[in-house]
């Protein structure tokens, strides 16, 4: 039975360059009427609420403006592959809220506008009594920014989200929608998240919330759990300490009674030795008073010979001030004395100096009577030397030659330095030349190591490939090239991104050969043998470095274009040619901005492979089917390896120019030492020349300097003859000399004799005086060795008595210190003597002396330390744990009754959650199983979890067989073929359908991995579940179709077409074409 057809077109981009006619339909007006809800031949309450009655897209992919009414129930959307039927689906996920991840295509939303256009439109109505719902996106590409309206008013995405979720539309469901990308995913996705995608699609409202909200409650119920096990740990190992703690606790308080006894002891004790120092002051006190009065006695009895002591202790210290006068008088004279010995010593030494200067004027005499001598003998033998030596006056004309010669020999030096200044400037300059040329060579040798570094980073076995090559390449008959990410040189850097883009990262790090036979030892050794990771290829054998573009880059400078790929680098000739014959580099332009503005132009027009603009790589293909020409477009990486910008032609000529330096250097370093040479024979006859006019001016001059030589001497003689000494004078002065100092000597013996004579008689007073002072002496000892009794007794009363009056000030302070350490002790007022009732009560249960007390506060301490490790923190640490036991155990006790209220929650939640659910499952593996039973085949579905608690393991497992001799096998990715998935995944979808509370479902091209019996018998199943009463509406898209298929009455096919003698939409007739199709077929 035929079925409603209807004819899509779109502005997909043709081959000759024009844009289609824009979309268009053709079909059963009445139908679309009905879809609106006006009526007509299909009623409108056929519509589920949700369902689409009209899609509308402007400039969106491939249409430039087309507008859709599907059916209520199977729209069958046929084209051929690139017409835009994928269009379609994308219109309606990104219509309805949906994000571009659940297409599968590109990430952004501005990316579905129609190329050469700034804005596109959607807009999508839906069933939805009593007025339809239409929702409306405008998409901007320049901010990727969309503007959403809802019956015409303008609205947010979110308020578009919130009323397609109200119509139960979920667009990102694979039960649901099912995008051509996505058609894989869905066997791919786990029994977990194929149960979710069910609950949410064919489940009731309530079923998935009531899944999420058991999966929530699970882990809550999960901490609850943890928390009363953690309490319940807790509150046993609080209990369990304390229990050992109890007996600490009852130590303590032992410990405190002795304690408690040591204190009061201690309190007492200050008080008991306060009342032992009182007592012993008092009798220190009594005895001193005794004492006193016996010094007083004593002291009395000795007065009379006291005084006479004193009277000979002043006569003795009388005779020794005069003692002391006469001692300090001879002192004076001795002095006197010692200064005249002085002065006569002096006077001597003059005597001396005087004698010896005569016996220096006698040495003075005979030595120049001596220098006379030698003197008159020296001028006779210059005398006789002279009057043999000849007149050397006929030497000059020799002389004359010679100092000709030196001339001559100056006037060659000469012109050889000058010769050498000019070559070692010369030298220098080469020199400095040569220096810049090597730092200029440094400096892009530095440039390669920072792209060897970058090899080594990325490729770190091709670097070392690279390493062994250079060390080996005596083992190849012809070269190797290093990688040609090396060998390449960018003429300017910013262009790097083009190459980088256009050749592949596994040719750019691949070693270049011309030898096929060197490739493979290369690569035997560098992978087989060392297991390294690279890449070799071989350069043409014929080069392909010189081929030319197939069109020449002018004519395509109207386009834009400025060169072409080749232009942009330097290479060797071998990996030019190989970047010629395989990556085409002659032959693909760099164009600019002013080709990609005009790029629809550009790619119809020059009929080039791939063209580059500033930011974009194009690839233009023509469609197998159609001879269309499709282009693609992608977005340039940024360079990464050939930014480094290294001048090749430039290094080649920095290398001939230093070897031509290195030449010139070398010959004026000849130069320079032949002139060396030549200097050194010229100092030498210089030397020679020289030596012999000295010779002869030394003859010459000899006769002249012997009679100088006589002259001088005789002056010499004159001199000493007239500086003769007279010695009867000199004796004569020195006696007179030695006579004065002689009469100065006598008269300082005269002086020195009557001080002697003073010292005597001074010395036999003071004799005297030491005898009576002796005497004395005698008489004031005597007198105190008769007192010496009673002294020595007095001496010791009174230190005695001085001992006792320390003794007593010390108690003194002692009972002070005492009493106030006491009233301390006890914490009384410094004022208050008396012990109060209370301490003198507790106090006489006590010890009254200080070894009794001691001996107690020993046994007390003791006691007190065999309760070791024990403080308050112990009772206050057992009292508060007792709290904290009696809180914890009202806690847990709490916590338990909650749990028990939310494990009873849960399986209310649970009960009315597994119940549907499994029900649900039934149903759907009722329909699953009968579909595959119609096939011959079998499949199954139910609901698997290893833990029943476990609410986030629930899962439905889908298990299928398409052949009678194997099991039931888990629906996977990978055990099942294509096509065996394509019609499990299609079969699921159709069990789904009845039971579906969704308004329509999508699925693009699942058909196309099946064999033609299965795709028969699955669009059979299709036709016959989708085009039941009150079923959901259904969008199956596919490329083709099997012939002879059975079609039902309310299913609408629609076709899209393309091409470019497509006709507008005000054109199209289906009326006018059905008629001409009659005719047609008349005439044939």
């Amino acid at each position: 039975m035929a079925a409603p057809k209807r004819k899509l077109s779109g502005g997909q981009r043709e081959a000759s360059g024009k844009r289609g006619a824009s979309g268009r339909l053709a079909a059963q007006e009445a139908a679309a009427a009905a879809a609106g809800g006006s009526g007509g031949d299909r009623a409108g309450d056929q519509f589920v609420e949700g369902s689409i009655v009209r899609i509308r897209m402007d400039n969106f992919l491939t249409y430039d403006s087309c507008v859709i009414h599907p059916g209520a129930n199977l729209n069958m959307i046929v084209g051929a592959n690139g017409t835009g039927k994928s269009s379609i689906v994308c219109a309606i996920c990104l219509g309805l809220a949906g994000k571009t991840s659940f297409i599968g295509r590109g990430d952004k939303v501005g990316l579905y506008v129609k190329r050469g256009y700034n804005k596109g439109y959607i807009e999508l109505e839906l069933y939805r009594p009593p007025h339809n719902l239409i929702i409306s996106r405008e998409i901007s590409v320049l901010n990727n920014q969309s503007v959403w309206q809802i019956n015409g008013e303008h609205a947010t995405q979110k308020m578009v989200e919130e009323q397609t979720s109200a119509l139960n539309i979920q667009v990102g469901n694979l039960c649901q929608f099912l995008p051509q990308e996505k058609v894989g995913e869905f066997a791919k996705m786990s029994k977990i998240e194929l149960l979710e995608a069910t609950e949410k699609s064919v489940g009731p409202p309530e079923m998935y919330k009531f899944h999420s909200d058991l999966k929530n409650y699970r882990e809550k119920e999960k901490e609850f759990e943890n928390t009363c096990k953690e309490k319940s740990a807790a509150l046993e190992k609080m209990k369990q300490r304390n229990e050992r703690n109890e007996q600490d606790v009852q130590r303590y308080y032992e410990r405190q009674r002795h304690l408690d006894k040591i204190k009061m002891l201690e309190r007492k004790r200050p008080w008991v030795e306060y009342e032992v120092a009182r007592q012993e002051h008092e009798e220190v006190k009594g005895v001193r008073e005794q004492l006193k009065q016996e010094l007083k006695v004593l002291k009395e009895a000795q007065a009379p010979m006291t005084r006479k002591i004193q009277a000979v202790e002043r006569q003795c210290r009388e005779q020794e001030a005069k003692t002391k006068e006469k001692g300090t008088e001879m002192k004076k004279i001795i002095q006197d004395c010692k200064q005249k010995q002085d002065y006569l010593e002096r006077k001597d030494k003059e005597v001396e100096e005087v004698q010896q200067r005569l016996r220096m004027k006698n040495d003075e005499e005979i030595d120049r009577q001596k220098r006379i001598s030698n003197t008159k003998k020296m001028i006779e033998d210059l005398q006789n030397e002279l009057n043999t030596t000849m007149n050397y006056d006929h030497v000059q004309p020799e002389i004359e030659q010679i100092s000709s010669a030196l001339r001559k020999v100056q006037q060659d030096k000469g012109a050889v330095d000058s010769e050498k200044i000019d070559l070692r400037r010369e030298k220098e300059n080469l020199e400095k030349e040569k220096k810049n040329v090597m730092a200029n060579i440094k400096r892009l040798e530095d440039m390669m190591h920072i792209k060897e570094v970058s090899l080594r980073n990325r490729f770190k076995d091709t670097y070392n490939a690279v390493l062994w090559l250079r060390q080996n390449r005596n083992r190849f008959r012809g070269h190797i090239y290093e990688p040609i990410m090396l060998e390449l040189n960018m003429k300017d850097s910013r262009n790097a991104k083009y190459i980088e883009n256009h050749i592949p990262m596994n040719d750019l790090r691949a070693f270049v050969c011309v030898n096929m036979d060197d490739m493979g030892v290369f690569l035997s050794e560098v992978r087989d043998k060392q297991r390294l990771k690279v890449n070799a290829v071989c350069a043409p054998s014929t080069s392909a470095a010189g081929r030319q573009p197939t069109r020449p880059i002018q004519e395509l400078q109207t386009y834009g274009f400025v060169s072409y790929l080749r232009e942009l680098i330097d290479a060797p000739e071998p990996v030019m040619s190989y970047l010629c014959d395989q990556h085409r580099v002659y032959d693909v332009p760099i164009g600019t901005s002013r080709t990609k503005m005009m790029i629809e132009k550009v790619i119809n027009e020059t009929q080039l492979r791939q063209i580059y603009t500033g930011e974009e790589r194009y690839t233009v293909k023509k469609s197998v089917y159609s001879n269309k020409i499709i282009s693609s477009n992608t977005q340039l990486r940024d360079a990464r390896f050939l930014t480094v910008q290294v001048d090749a032609e430039g290094r080649r000529r920095l290398e001939d120019q230093s070897k031509e330096v290195t030449a010139n250097l070398h010959e004026v370093e000849t130069r320079l030492a032949e002139f060396s040479e030549k200097q050194r024979q010229l100092e030498r006859k210089d030397n020679e020349l020289r030596t012999k006019k000295k010779e002869l001016l030394e003859m010459k001059s000899r006769r002249r300097q012997l009679e100088q030589k006589i002259s001088t001497k005789n002056d010499s003689l004159k001199q000493m003859e007239m500086d003769a000494i007279n010695l009867e004078e000199e004796e004569r002065k020195a006696n007179v000399k030695m006579k004065a100092i002689y009469a100065q000597k006598a008269k300082l013996v005269s002086e020195l004799t009557q001080l002697i004579r003073s010292c005597l008689t001074l010395n036999m007073e003071k004799v005297g005086l030491v005898l009576e002072n002796t005497s004395l002496t005698y008489q004031k000892n005597r007198l105190e060795t008769e007192c010496k009794e009673s002294a020595t007794e007095q001496k010791m009363k009174e230190k005695r008595y001085a001992e006792l009056d320390e003794k007593k000030r010390r108690l003194l302070n002692m009972c002070k210190e005492r009493m106030k350490a006491a009233r301390q002790t006890c914490g009384l007022d410094p004022n208050q003597n008396d012990i109060p009732p209370e301490l003198m009560t507790a106090f006489q249960s006590l010890p009254n002396t200080l070894d009794e007390i001691d001996a107690s506060l020993n046994e007390e301490r003791s006691r007190a330390s065999c309760f070791t490790g024990l403080n308050s923190s112990v009772v206050d640490e057992y009292k508060r744990r007792k709290q904290e036991i009696e809180n914890l155990s009202e806690e847990l006790n709490r916590k338990k009754s909650e749990l028990e209220n939310y494990k009873l929650n849960i399986s209310q939640v649970k009960e009315r959650w597994l119940n549907p659910l499994k029900q649900l499952v039934e149903q759907i593996n009722e329909k699953f199983s009968e579909y595959f039973r119609s096939m011959q085949c079998a499949g199954e579905i139910d609901l698997h979890t290893d833990n029943e608690e476990e609410y986030d393991k629930y899962g439905i497992r889908i298990r299928v067989k398409f052949r009678s001799s194997t099991q039931l096998h888990e629906l996977t990715p990978h055990h099942q073929s294509g096509g065996e998935r394509s019609v499990s995944t299609m079969l699921y979808l159709m069990a789904l359908q009845e039971l579906n509370r969704c308004p329509f479902r999508v699925v693009d091209e699942i058909n196309q991995g099946m064999d033609p019996t299965n795709e028969r018998r699955v669009f059979e199943m299709v036709v016959r579940a989708a085009c039941k009463e009150n079923t959901s509406q259904y969008f199956f898209i596919t490329p083709k179709l099997l012939q002879n298929l059975t079609y039902a009455d309310n299913m609408t096919v629609l076709c899209v077409y393309n091409g470019p003698h497509m006709l507008p939409p005000g054109k199209w007739s289906l009326k006018a074409f059905l008629r001409r199709r009659r005719r047609v077929q008349v005439h044939n």
